[in-house]
C-alpha cells in the first residue's frame, strides 16, 4: 500500500529569481507643464554687457531639442564683476546719494551707497583738500580775480585782463595853477579801489606791486643788510600769513617807491584812505646804487616823494619797506 507524502514549498524565491513585469503607471503627463517666466542666459549676458533689462519669456515644453544659447556660464562668469581691492571705489570715494556696485571684498562687496559729500573751497589755504566740488564761481573764492587786477591780453580762468601794461599812473594831483598843468590835465592811469589789505599784505591794484603792510618790521639798517632782510621775509614775520617764502620778498627799486607818492599829499605823501601801519615820516632805502659812486644808494623819503642818495654803509637813518611782485 502507498503512502502519500506531501511536502511545503516556498514560493518565495521562485518569485524573487523570475523576472516580472512591473508597472509604474504612464510615464507621459496626461497635461502639459505649469507654466514658467524666466530670463534666458542671452538675458543675463545682455545684462552683464550693456545694463539692458532683458524680457522674461513664458517657458512651457518644448517642441524640439536645444539649440545653441550664444552664451554658456562660462561667458556669464567672465563678464561678472571680480574682486579688486586695489582700484576698487571705497564708499567714501564715491559721490554721496550715488549708487555704484562695490568690487572690494572688506565688506563692501556689492550694490553700494557712496557717502563723499560735496565740499566748497575756501580762500584761507593755497592747498585745498581731495574732493567733490560743486561748481562755484571762483571770484567768490579769490576775490582779486577781476579783470582790472590782471594784465591787458591775460585771460586766467576765463577772465579777460584790462589793467594797461606798462601804464603810467595819476600824481594824484588836481589843483591846477597854469593851462596844461598836470593839475589841469590829471594824465595817467588810475583804478577803483587802489589798495587790497590781506594776510599782512597790501596789493596795490594800479602796479600789481604787493607790499609789506607793516612799513616799519625792520627799523632803520644800513643798505646791505635792508637788503638782505628783505629777501629773507617770510609767512609769520611781521605779521604776514600769506604762504610766502624766503626769496618772495625784495627791496623795491627807487621807480618802484616813487609809485605809492600822491603828489597831492605830504607828511607823509601816501594816497588818502591807505592802510598800511607803522609808516613813519621818514626814509626808505630803494635797491638802485647811484651810477657815479657805486658805494651810495638812493633812497626815498616818504613826507615828500623826494628821492636822495647816502653812502650804502649809512646806518640809523634809512627805514626798510620789501615788496614782492611786479614786473
Amino acid at each position: 500500500m502507498k503512502i502519500k507524502r506531501y511536502v511545503q514549498l516556498s514560493l518565495v524565491p521562485v518569485l524573487l529569481s523570475s523576472p516580472l513585469p512591473l508597472f509604474a503607471g504612464n510615464i507621459d503627463s496626461s497635461a502639459p507643464p505649469g507654466s514658467t517666466s524666466s530670463y534666458t542666459i542671452a538675458d543675463v549676458c545682455d545684462r552683464l554687457d550693456s545694463g539692458a533689462d532683458g524680457n522674461q519669456i513664458i517657458f512651457t515644453e518644448p517642441t524640439a531639442g536645444p539649440g545653441s544659447t550664444g552664451c554658456t556660464l562660462n561667458d556669464v562668469m567672465s563678464k561678472a564683476p571680480a574682486a579688486d581691492n586695489t582700484a576698487g571705489a571705497l564708499i567714501s570715494e564715491v559721490l554721496l546719494g550715488k549708487t555704484f556696485f562695490g568690487l572690494r571684498t572688506d565688506g563692501t562687496w556689492g550694490l553700494q551707497t557712496g557717502t563723499l559729500a560735496t565740499q566748497t573751497p575756501d580762500n584761507t589755504t593755497v592747498n585745498q583738500p581731495a574732493g567733490n566740488y560743486s561748481a562755484f564761481d571762483l571770484s567768490a573764492v579769490d576775490t582779486d580775480l577781476a579783470t582790472a587786477n590782471i594784465k591787458s591780453g591775460v585771460t586766467i580762468f576765463g577772465v579777460i585782463g584790462t589793467y594797461p601794461l606798462a601804464a603810467v599812473a595819476k600824481t594824484g594831483q588836481t589843483s591846477s595853477y597854469a593851462t596844461g598843468d598836470d593839475g589841469n590835465l590829471q594824465k595817467g592811469a588810475t583804478t577803483g579801489t587802489r589798495f587790497t589789505a590781506s594776510n599782512g599784505t597790501v596789493t596795490d591794484n594800479l602796479t600789481g606791486l604787493i607790499w609789506l603792510e607793516n612799513a616799519n618790521c625792520f627799523g632803520t639798517k644800513d643798505w646791505t643788510t635792508a637788503l638782505s632782510d628783505a629777501n629773507a621775509l617770510s609767512d609769520g614775520s611781521c605779521g604776514l600769513s600769506d604762504g610766502s617764502t624766503a626769496g618772495d620778498w625784495r627791496l623795491p627799486n627807487v621807480l618802484e617807491l616813487q609809485t605809492l607818492i600822491d603828489w597831492s599829499m605830504t607828511t607823509p605823501a601816501l594816497p588818502t584812505g591807505h592802510p598800511f601801519t607803522g609808516a613813519p615820516n621818514a626814509e626808505y632805502w630803494s635797491s638802485t646804487t647811484t651810477v657815479d659812486d657805486t658805494d651810495q644808494a638812493w633812497y626815498m623819503s616818504i613826507d615828500t616823494g623826494e628821492i636822495y642818495y647816502a653812502d650804502k654803509t649809512e646806518t640809523g637813518i634809512n627805514f626798510v619797506w620789501p615788496v614782492r611782485g611786479g614786473q
